[in-house]
C-alpha cells in the first residue's frame, strides 16, 4: 500500500549502522532507518508483521466494513467472509508480492515462502468468493474477476504498469472494496456504494500523496539537510526525521479514524 500495496522499482538497501565503523553518516541521514513507520526490526516473527503493513491493512479493510453497513440489511457471516478475503488477497497475497518486487521492505523472508503465501491468499480469497456467489448469485462472480487482476497486474506491474500508478493504486484499494463488500451483501450495486467507493478513491489518493515522499525519504533518500527562514526570522532545521513528521502522522491519523469509522458502523448495524 503508497504504503505496502505500493511496490516501487527496486531501491538499494539503506545503510546499516555498523559498531566496527569508524565513519560517520552525512548529516540529516538517520543510519538503519526503518522502510516504513510501522516496521518491526528485521529477522524471524517481526519481518512477517512488517509484511502485513498492519494500519494500511486495517485502512483498507475498513473500506470493506463501510461498503457492507450500507446494504439495507447486513449479513455478519458475509461482512466476515468478506473481510476475510481481503485480507487474503490484499494483507497477504498482495504484499507478498510486492516483497517479491524489488524486497522494499527489507525483509528476510525466503522467496519460496512469499510465492507460497500470494498462492494461498489468493486460492483462499477465490474459495470465500465461490461460497459469495452461491449465496448472492452470479453479480459477484466479476468483482472476483477484476479482484484477482488487481493484485496479480498492480504488485506485479504487469501490462506496462498501466495499472500501477496513483489512480490504479486508489481504485484498486479504494474504491474496490467498498463496492465488492456492498455486492457482496446484496448481489447489486446503487447509488449509495457508488458514493461512498468515491470517497474512498479520494481517501485513498491522498493517502498515496502521503505515502509516496515518506516512502522516497525512509528507503531512498541518502542526505537530508537545508533549513526553513519564518518571515520572523526564525530559522528551523529540516532533516529526514522534521520532513517525515507531518506525512506520517497524518498516515497514522487517517488509519485510526477509519478504523474507529468503520467500527461506529458496524456497531450501529449489527448492534
Amino acid at each position: 500500500m503508497a504504503d505496502g500495496l505500493a511496490a516501487s522499482q527496486p531501491e538499494p538497501e539503506l545503510p546499516r549502522s555498523d559498531a566496527a565503523s569508524a565513519a560517520e553518516p552525512p548529516a540529516g541521514f538517520r543510519a538503519a532507518a526503518r522502510p516504513a513507520y510501522y516496521a518491526a526490526r528485521s529477522g524471524g516473527w517481526r519481518d512477517w508483521w512488517t509484511l502485513l503493513h498492519p494500519p494500511y491493512t486495517a485502512w483498507h479493510l475498513s473500506y470493506v466494513v463501510i461498503g457492507a453497513a450500507l446494504a439495507p440489511q447486513v449479513n455478519l457471516t458475509a461482512l466476515l467472509a468478506t473481510l476475510l478475503a481481503f485480507f487474503l488477497a490484499v494483507g497477504l497475497a498482495a504484499h507478498a508480492l510486492d516483497e517479491l518486487n524489488g524486497r522494499p521492505l527489507q525483509t528476510r523472508i525466503s522467496s519460496p515462502a512469499l510465492v507460497a503465501v500470494t498462492v494461498a491468499g489468493l486460492a483462499g480469497a477465490v474459495a470465500l468468493g465461490v461460497v459469495g456467489v452461491v449465496r448472492v448469485g452470479w453479480a459477484l462472480v466479476p468483482f472476483m474477476i477484476v479482484g484477482l487482476v488487481l493484485v496479480v497486474a498492480y504488485n506485479a506491474e504487469l501490462f506496462g504498469g498501466i495499472i500501477h500508478t496513483d489512480l490504479g493504486f486508489a481504485a484498486a484499494w479504494g474504491a474496490f472494496p467498498v463496492l465488492t463488500a456492498y455486492a457482496a451483501q446484496t448481489g447489486k450495486l446503487a447509488l449509495a456504494p457508488v458514493l461512498a467507493a468515491a470517497a474512498a478513491l479520494a481517501l485513498s489518493a491522498a493517502q498515496r500523496k502521503l505515502s509516496t515522499p515518506a516512502r522516497t525519504l525512509r528507503r531512498r533518500s541518502v542526505q537530508v539537510d537545508g533549513s526553513m527562514t519564518l518571515a520572523d526570522g526564525q530559522v528551523t532545521m529540516l532533516d529526514q526525521q522534521a520532513l517525515l513528521a507531518p506525512l506520517e502522522g497524518a498516515l497514522r491519523a487517517t488509519s485510526w479514524g477509519l478504523v474507529l469509522l468503520a467500527a461506529s458502523l458496524a456497531v450501529a448495524r449489527l448492534g
